[in-house]
Protein backbone atom coordinates (compact mmCIF):
# COMPACT_ATOMS: atom_id res chain seq x y z
CA UNK A 1 0.00 0.00 0.00
CA UNK A 2 0.99 3.70 -0.83
CA UNK A 3 0.95 6.07 2.27
CA UNK A 4 -2.75 6.41 3.53
CA UNK A 5 -4.46 9.57 4.97
CA UNK A 6 -5.13 8.10 8.18
CA UNK A 7 -5.66 9.26 11.77
CA UNK A 8 -2.63 7.28 13.04
CA UNK A 9 -0.63 10.34 12.52
CA UNK A 10 -2.44 12.64 14.46
CA UNK A 11 -2.53 10.13 17.64
CA UNK A 12 0.34 7.86 17.61
CA UNK A 13 3.34 8.04 20.07
CA UNK A 14 5.95 9.86 18.60
CA UNK A 15 9.51 10.39 19.29
CA UNK A 16 10.64 12.59 16.52
CA UNK A 17 11.83 15.79 16.68
CA UNK A 18 8.79 17.03 13.75
CA UNK A 19 5.59 15.73 13.68
CA UNK A 20 4.89 12.67 12.08
CA UNK A 21 3.84 12.51 7.94
CA UNK A 22 3.03 9.86 5.40
CA UNK A 23 5.38 10.17 2.76
CA UNK A 24 3.98 11.40 -0.35
CA UNK A 25 2.13 10.70 -2.24
CA UNK A 26 -0.97 10.50 -0.10
CA UNK A 27 -3.87 8.69 -1.01
CA UNK A 28 -7.34 8.82 1.08
CA UNK A 29 -8.03 5.30 2.67
CA UNK A 30 -10.96 5.31 0.32
CA UNK A 31 -8.28 4.19 -2.55
CA UNK A 32 -7.38 1.50 -0.14
CA UNK A 33 -10.81 0.38 0.14
CA UNK A 34 -11.69 -0.02 -3.03
CA UNK A 35 -8.07 -1.86 -3.86
CA UNK A 36 -9.12 -4.27 -0.88
CA UNK A 37 -12.52 -4.90 -2.25
CA UNK A 38 -11.47 -5.25 -6.14
CA UNK A 39 -8.73 -7.91 -4.80
CA UNK A 40 -11.39 -9.33 -2.31
CA UNK A 41 -13.47 -10.06 -5.85
CA UNK A 42 -11.48 -11.02 -7.78
CA UNK A 43 -8.77 -13.77 -8.22
CA UNK A 44 -5.59 -12.03 -8.88
CA UNK A 45 -3.08 -11.97 -5.83
CA UNK A 46 -1.12 -8.83 -6.03
CA UNK A 47 -2.69 -5.24 -7.58
CA UNK A 48 -0.73 -2.19 -7.45
CA UNK A 49 -2.13 0.32 -5.55
CA UNK A 50 -0.21 3.92 -6.12
CA UNK A 51 2.70 4.66 -8.48
CA UNK A 52 4.73 5.09 -5.63
CA UNK A 53 4.18 1.32 -4.59
CA UNK A 54 5.26 0.36 -8.65
CA UNK A 55 8.25 2.42 -8.16
CA UNK A 56 9.19 0.75 -4.91
CA UNK A 57 9.00 -3.21 -5.90
CA UNK A 58 10.36 -2.38 -9.40
CA UNK A 59 13.25 -0.27 -7.51
CA UNK A 60 13.84 -3.06 -5.04
CA UNK A 61 14.15 -5.70 -7.85
CA UNK A 62 16.99 -3.58 -9.75
CA UNK A 63 19.00 -1.67 -7.39
CA UNK A 64 18.51 -2.80 -4.27
CA UNK A 65 21.00 -1.36 -2.15
CA UNK A 66 20.93 1.71 -3.81
CA UNK A 67 17.42 1.78 -2.84
CA UNK A 68 18.18 1.11 0.50
CA UNK A 69 20.87 3.63 0.78
CA UNK A 70 18.94 6.13 -0.88
CA UNK A 71 16.04 5.69 2.15
CA UNK A 72 18.00 5.58 4.64
CA UNK A 73 19.42 9.37 3.32
CA UNK A 74 16.15 10.67 2.90
CA UNK A 75 13.45 8.10 4.41
CA UNK A 76 13.59 9.77 8.07
CA UNK A 77 13.34 13.07 6.92
CA UNK A 78 10.66 12.09 4.57
CA UNK A 79 8.66 10.87 7.37
CA UNK A 80 8.17 14.33 9.38
CA UNK A 81 6.66 17.72 8.83
CA UNK A 82 7.96 21.41 9.12
CA UNK A 83 6.40 21.42 12.21
CA UNK A 84 7.20 20.59 15.66
CA UNK A 85 5.56 17.96 17.48
CA UNK A 86 3.45 19.15 20.35
CA UNK A 87 4.65 18.48 23.79
CA UNK A 88 1.06 17.56 24.70
CA UNK A 89 0.18 15.89 21.62
CA UNK A 90 -2.11 12.86 22.47
CA UNK A 91 -1.04 9.19 22.08
CA UNK A 92 -3.01 5.97 22.48
CA UNK A 93 0.20 4.03 23.75
CA UNK A 94 -1.62 3.15 27.18
CA UNK A 95 -5.24 4.60 26.44
CA UNK A 96 -7.59 5.77 23.78
CA UNK A 97 -7.40 9.04 22.18
CA UNK A 98 -10.99 10.52 22.31
CA UNK A 99 -12.37 12.83 19.57
CA UNK A 100 -9.67 11.40 17.00
CA UNK A 101 -11.80 8.93 15.21
CA UNK A 102 -12.38 9.14 12.02
CA UNK A 103 -11.33 7.71 8.71
CA UNK A 104 -9.41 10.58 7.23
CA UNK A 105 -6.38 12.04 8.89
CA UNK A 106 -4.79 15.76 8.82
CA UNK A 107 -3.76 15.11 5.42
CA UNK A 108 -7.02 15.96 3.16
CA UNK A 109 -5.19 19.23 1.28
CA UNK A 110 -2.51 16.46 0.11
CA UNK A 111 -4.40 13.46 -0.52
CA UNK A 112 -5.28 12.04 -3.55
CA UNK A 113 -8.82 10.62 -4.02
CA UNK A 114 -7.41 8.43 -6.69
CA UNK A 115 -5.21 6.70 -8.36
CA UNK A 116 -4.37 5.94 -12.42
CA UNK A 117 -2.07 3.04 -11.18
CA UNK A 118 -4.60 1.30 -9.30
CA UNK A 119 -7.34 1.69 -12.12
CA UNK A 120 -4.64 0.72 -14.88
CA UNK A 121 -4.12 -1.96 -12.99
CA UNK A 122 -7.77 -3.19 -12.53
CA UNK A 123 -8.67 -2.59 -16.12
CA UNK A 124 -5.83 -4.76 -18.14
CA UNK A 125 -8.14 -5.23 -20.77
CA UNK A 126 -8.51 -1.58 -21.25
CA UNK A 127 -5.18 -0.64 -21.42
CA UNK A 128 -4.45 -3.64 -24.23
CA UNK A 129 -6.62 -1.24 -26.76
CA UNK A 130 -4.30 1.86 -26.83
CA UNK A 131 -1.24 -0.03 -26.34
CA UNK A 132 -2.06 -2.53 -28.93
CA UNK A 133 -3.07 0.70 -31.35
CA UNK A 134 0.39 2.22 -30.56
CA UNK A 135 2.31 -0.43 -31.96
CA UNK A 136 0.66 -0.58 -35.12
CA UNK A 137 1.09 2.38 -36.15
CA UNK A 138 4.79 1.78 -34.76
CA UNK A 139 4.91 -1.07 -37.09
CA UNK A 140 2.95 0.99 -39.77
CA UNK A 141 5.84 3.96 -40.05
CA UNK A 142 8.41 1.43 -39.50
CA UNK A 143 7.25 -0.65 -43.41
CA UNK A 144 6.46 2.77 -44.77
CA UNK A 145 10.11 3.45 -44.53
Amino acid sequence: MPALNTPQFDWALCHMPHAPQPVPPIFQPEVAAQAIVWAATHRRRELFVGLSSVKAIVGNMLAPGWLDHYLGRKGYAMQQRNASLPTDAPSNLFQSVHGKHRVHGSFDDEACASSPALWMDTHRGAMLIPIAVALALLCRRAVKR
